[in-house]
């Protein structure tokens, strides 16, 4: 049996569970992150002559080790209210001898906990895009395939004028590629975090730095991060931006996961998932459970973004409160959108199109989702007013009479003969646009 103290098993939360972004935001993905950031800058230190070369080697080698325990420093943070201030202590520990002193030298740990941060969020996007691609590949293909399939367009909920299946897939490859493009932009702007104190660089230059900038920029490259302008203790753009990009992201994808969940539905049954999850009670069920995570992810990422945006007011040089309140909310939205992405490559590769259902559905207002047609066409012929009076009485009598529109209209064949009244010759330029959308890398 999993022990009850077993972090990160993900037991109410289906959308993210054994996800690859669930790994690369554990708590062992953040403590090997928190160790990554401590060794790097003993590193830096030491490429610019600021500590011995067998300091950086004998940090590198402890923090690689493996030998700390996640939950014994989750406990003991409570102490001084974050985890960086006990994992240094053990981190010392095992250097020891005479190289444990340049742990950790000159830097705060705010320092250590961003910069292991911008890791954490790295490593998550890059895995984040990488399914955003596999994503847009599937609905460009769906898009492609359906190009030329008609359905009912949709406003309001009701039935307006045709569209087509190919255009409503390349709107969702277009939002994928939205969100991939703010992934990216993202991912390439996260910056390492060092600043000490205060955010002067002031112990370094005790500590013998002539230029502590360079050590900021040497810092940067051991991590593969980008140096920042300014230390950014409370100048919490970073994590804006992280903010935006995810919430975006979640509500791209949850776009789609909303569009599936009603053109799922039994009376519709336009699209099905590849293989929908069953029911605990009813056998014959086949929910559409990835769009639902999804779903369910889209409306959860705006209120973990509003507490990141809220903590853009934040005191001092260093502040109380908004720092911490970052921390959970953040790794919560880098979960949720790793979880949406890889549902995201599961829903797209495995969709179902049921072509004949959306054309058997053209017909079900007896001929009127053509009406805008009819109007720009009889308007010329009998005046706007007189048309418009016309197809609104031709509307009703289809409810009343239980007659089409084409029957109604062969009552004056006069009309008639000038229009097209088959849906599928009503949508527009939707095949262009696909075919626009598609070409957009």
């Amino acid at each position: 049996m999993t022990s009850a103290s077993e972090p990160d098993a993900g037991l109410l939360a289906p959308g993210w569970a054994d996800s690859p972004a669930a790994a690369a935001t554990g708590d062992a993905a953040y403590l090997r992150a928190l160790l990554d950031a401590e060794a790097a800058l003993t590193r830096a230190q030491a490429a610019l002559g600021l500590a011995p070369e067998e300091a950086a080697t004998a940090v590198t080698a402890a923090a690689r080790s493996g030998e700390f325990d996640a939950r014994a420093i989750a406990v003991r943070a409570r102490a001084g209210g974050n985890p960086v201030i006990p994992l240094v202590a053990d981190l010392t520990k095992a250097v020891g001898g005479a190289y444990g002193p340049h742990v950790h030298r000159g830097a705060t740990s705010q320092d250590i906990l961003d910069t292991a941060t911008m890791l954490v969020a790295a490593r998550t996007l890059d895995l984040v895009n990488a399914d955003l691609a596999r994503a847009e590949a599937a609905l460009a293909g769906t898009a492609a395939a359906h190009r030329d399939t008609a359905m009912p367009g949709r406003t309001l909920t009701q039935h307006a004028v045709p569209t087509t299946f190919g255009l409503k897939a390349a709107g969702w490859r277009s939002l994928v590629l939205d969100a991939r493009d703010r992934v990216t932009s993202v991912r390439h702007s996260l910056p390492a975090q060092l600043g000490g104190a205060a955010g002067t660089l002031a112990a370094f230059t005790a500590y013998g730095a002539e230029d502590p900038t360079a050590l900021v920029a040497a810092y940067a490259r051991e991590l593969g991060l980008r140096e920042p302008g300014l230390p950014w203790h409370t100048l919490r753009t970073p994590i804006a931006d992280l903010a935006g990009c995810l919430a975006f992201t979640a509500g791209a994808l949850g776009k789609i996961a909303t569009d599936v969940l009603t053109l799922a539905r039994t009376e519709i049954a336009e699209v099905a998932e590849g293989s929908g999850g069953g029911s605990s009670a009813m056998p014959h069920k086949a929910n559409p459970v990835r769009s639902t995570l999804i779903a369910a992810a889209a409306r959860r990422a705006p209120q973990l973004a509003a507490t990141l945006y809220g903590s853009l007011a934040a005191e001092d040089e260093r502040p109380a409160g908004a720092w911490h309140a970052e921390w959970e909310p953040l790794r919560d939205l880098l979960r949720l959108v790793g979880g949406a992405a890889r549902d995201a490559v599961e829903l797209a590769e495995g969709l179902r199109v049921n072509a004949d259902a959306m054309r058997a559905h053209l017909d079900l207002t007896h001929g009127l989702i053509v009406s805008e047609r009819l109007s720009a066409e009889l308007a010329p012929v009998l005046g706007r007013a007189r048309a418009k009076a016309l197809l609104t009485e031709l509307a009703q009598r289809t409810g009343t009479e239980g007659r089409s529109l084409a029957e109604l209209l062969a009552d004056q064949p006069e009309l008639l003969q000038a229009v097209d009244l088959d849906p599928v010759h009503y949508t527009g330029a939707a095949g262009t646009l696909t075919d626009r959308a598609l070409e957009r890398r």
